[in-house]
This record gives structure tokens, sequence and C-alpha cells, in this order.
């Protein structure tokens, strides 16, 4: 019988990355992952890393995440079909294929599965595999019959774990009715009904967007008679989904890079191409553009860590209010250290979104973001509830309270703005209802705001920056290691 529910509580989680110990000596990641305040690790598993030749067994990567599991901390593996010999599409990395023999992949997920039997909590077959060609070489039929016996063999060898539905990403969510990842994913929610337990969604693009975009894909379940709980397997921004001239400006860039006539440039990748061609025209680039290039300058550096602070905040709470209880913010830190290839796309693409960075060979930078997720993570310790509270009179407002066992009140507020420049408008001040003994507020940078009461009344001003609003009996807790306030300068 299908099981409904995630063990109870609200859990803020953190990927490692996508390629741990394939290119590099597995390193410590769960220790930095506590020191954030996260209580769930997603991790990445490559059968290709298990299995490097048929009948030969290499445990040294699962055995180093083995050794660093908490059981504090819930642990989450994606399990990555890539094979140099056992599956159609021969592949160290991604994209992941189909295995050419079901028994001996399951076989695999048995040996591994039984290995970690009781330590880790949610085993994933792969990731967005509507994402194809990139992620997913294979068609949906293929990706439902290998989660079928996916999802057999992880329930016989550890019956308390729980299967993860390949992630739905923005490349379904985003798109319409009408779509071929729409499709790819309405044939296996419909086919793989009862090899899944948990639903997972990867949370990109326009924070605000995430309560239709949970809705979704429990329509997606619902249309075809059944619903499993939804969890955030990513999350992160900003990114370029969320800026249209910018996405413009670099479409145009990848457009002219690939169709380029054949010639001297032939020998370099169209990717490369697109990135040489940006860093070549970075003084004409939009700012929401330019502020990805590694070089960009210092203030849209600054203005680009702003908004991902503030979106650590509010895409984890709007979320949690949607009813997610799992989120999984996009990523620890980058694959290994030293790599540095500012031509990379996928680096460009994603790669500011690292919470950590290495200081030589350990993990001991910490980037404005990482600040901003203890942050949120102290405020929401023993939190079991988040619900949007009604502000009809001010519809632009987002008002949350959550419910935290053994602490005292807190309320999550910020107002609507652009993304980019509301920041520069001054907060107004709204006035809230606060019954409490005691009120501290801070923002989503740990500076103190600013309140003024009037019996069960706070007023306070409020702008595109989150601000918690606590009734603990002591200040709220700040950073420890407290960000150059130049950093967060106008």
């Amino acid at each position: 019988m299908q099981r409904e529910a995630v063990p109870p509580g609200i859990r803020l989680g953190i990927c490692r990355g996508i390629s741990y110990g394939l290119f590099g000596k597995p390193d410590s990641f769960a220790r930095q992952v506590r020191m954030l305040g996260g209580s769930l690790v997603r991790v990445y598993v490559y059968w290709e890393q298990v299995e490097p030749e048929p009948g030969r067994d290499d445990w040294t990567t699962v055995d180093a995440i083995l050794d660093q599991v908490d059981p504090a901390v819930e642990t989450w593996i994606t399990v990555c079909s890539s094979s140099s010999w056992a599956t159609r599409t021969a592949s160290r990395f991604l994209p992941s294929s189909p295995a050419n023999d079901a028994s001996r992949y399951a076989q695999f997920v048995d040996r591994l599965v039984t290995r970690c039997r009781g330590r880790v909590a949610y085993w994933q077959c792969n990731n967005e595999p509507s994402n194809t060609g990139l992620l997913w070489n294979g068609t949906a039929p293929e990706y439902a019959a290998q989660l079928a016996t996916f999802a057999r063999t992880v329930r016989q060898a550890d019956p308390a774990a729980r299967v993860v539905l390949g992630g739905c990403g923005y490349d379904v969510l985003a798109s319409p009715p009408d779509s071929q990842a729409r499709a790819f994913f309405d044939h296996v929610v419909d086919q793989a009904r009862d090899d899944y337990d948990l639903f997972c969604v990867n949370l990109y693009g326009d924070p605000h967007d995430i309560p239709a975009y949970v809705e979704d894909a429990r329509a997606m379940m619902r249309r075809h008679g059944y619903e499993r709980p939804v969890i955030a397997g990513e999350y992160n921004g900003p990114t370029l989904f969320e800026f249209p001239d910018a996405q413009g400006a670099f479409q145009h860039a990848m457009v002219a890079a690939f169709t380029a006539p054949a010639g001297d440039s032939e020998a370099e990748p169209p990717d490369r191409r697109t990135m040489r061609a940006l860093y070549e025209q970075a003084e004409q680039l939009p700012d929401p553009l330019r502020m990805f290039l590694e070089d960009c300058p210092p203030e849209l550096a600054a203005r680009r860590d702003r908004i991902n602070c503030r979106q650590i905040v509010t895409r984890n709470i709007l979320a949690l209010a949607a009813g997610v209880s799992r989120t999984v913010c996009w990523n620890l830190a980058p694959e290994i250290p030293g790599y540095h290839d500012r031509l990379n796309m996928m680096g460009f693409l994603f790669g500011k979104l690292a919470l950590l960075d290495y200081d030589g060979t350990e993990l001991g930078v910490r980037h404005p973001s990482a600040e901003t997720f203890a942050l949120l993570a102290a405020q929401l310790d023993g939190a079991t509830r988040v619900r949007r509270l009604a502000t009809s009179d001010r519809p632009g407002l987002y008002l949350f309270e959550v419910e935290r066992h053994g602490r005292g009140a807190l309320h999550v507020v910020w107002a609507d703005g652009d993304v980019l420049t509301g920041e520069e408008q001054p907060g107004t001040p709204v006035d809230l209802p606060w019954p409490h003994e005691d009120a501290h507020a801070i923002d989503a940078f740990a500076r103190p705001v600013p309140l003024e009461r009037s019996g069960a009344v706070i007023r306070l001003p409020i702008s595109v920056t989150p601000v918690f609003v606590s009734a603990d009996p002591t200040p709220t807790q700040t950073w420890a290691d407290p960000v150059p306030a130049s950093v967060f300068s106008g």
C-alpha cells in the first residue's frame, strides 16, 4: 500500500551538487550542511561509480556518503542510470539512459539500497527525465518502465525508504499545456501511479509562481485519479528565466553561435562560442544578463547577491505555505576545488547559486546566500506549518504565519516589487496585529528593522526584502560571521 505522507515537520535541505565523487575524490559536505542549519541533504550517485565494469563494485563514493550520515539529517540519493557499459547510451555522466538489461539494473539498485538500508530516507530515479537529451536520453515509456523496476527494488531492499519521482522541472511547469515536456510527464504520472511515494518539483523562475507550480503538480496527479505529497528537490534564484530582456539577449547570442558559418571557430562548440561572445560584448549587455558573468562590475555582483538572499527566503516560504514540507536548495558548492572555466555555459547559468566555495581543498568560504540560508533555518527551527494570512486591503503584501513547536510567534512579510529594482523603493509602513508581549524584527540580511508598537498593533516598513517578526523572548539570531556592509549597500 502506498504511503501518502512524509515524516512530520518541515526540513530545509541542500543538494551537494550533480557529480559528487565522480570527477574528484569524495570530500566532506554533511558537516557544512549542518553548520548552515540544513536538516536534509541530497546527493547524486551514478551507476558508473558503483559498478564501473561488469561484476565489480566500487563503494568508495557510497561509503563516503554513509560515513557522513547524521540521524538528525535526512539523506536523499538521486540514482542516475549512467554507465559506460550497462545502458543504451554509454555515458559516465549525463544524460542517463535506459538500462540494456532491466534485471541487471535491478541487481545494481538492490546492492546499492541494501548497503544503505535504514540510513537513506529518499531514493530518486534520475532527475528531470522530461529534459530529454540533456538529463535523460530516452522516452517517457522507457522512464516509466525503469521507474517501476527501481521502485519495486527499493521497496524490497528497504521497506522504510520512500521513492521519489524524477524531478518535474521548469521545462514542464513553465510550458504550455501542449508542450512535449508536459506530454512526457503526463504519461509518466499516469503509468507510474504505484511506483513512487513523493512527487518532486524543481522550483525555478519567478518565486511568486511557486504556489501555482505546486498546485499544477497536484493537478497532474488528480487528472489520473490520485495524489501524492509534493516535495521540492531543487530551488534557487535568480536565474535568466526571470528576466525576459536578459533571456532574449542570451538566446540571440546562442542563435548567432549555433548558426555561424563553419570556419576557424568550428573546432569550438557552439555553447562555448556563445559564452565567448557574451564576454566580448559584456559592456553592451543588459544588466540582468551581465550580472551572471564572472567578472561583472562589483555593484551588479552585489545586486545579484541581494536578490539571491531575498529569494532563499521567499522561495522557501511560498513553497512551505503551499504544503511542501521538504525543500532542497541548489546547491552547496562547486563540484570540485580549483575548477575554473568561464566559458562553461552551465556554470554561467547556475554557478553563482552555490552557497559555499572552496578555500583550498576545504569548503570554507560562505557566500551571502549561505548566511541567509542559515538565518532562515534558525528562524524555522521547530516549524510545523506555514500559512499565508489574508491581506485583501494590500494585494501586493505577502504575509505568512509560521507555527513553531515550543517557540514564540513568527511572521514573515514582504511586498511585491520588481526583482531587479524593487530594492530601490523605500519601505512602506504596514500595521500588523501583534498580541504578543515581545516583538523583534530583522530582515533577510540580519539587519534590525525598526518597529513601533501601539497596544496590540505593530508598525514597520516593508519592502521587497523579507522581514522576520518574532515574539521570541530573546532577540532574533543574527549571522555569526557578518558580511561586510558594503556587500549590501544600495
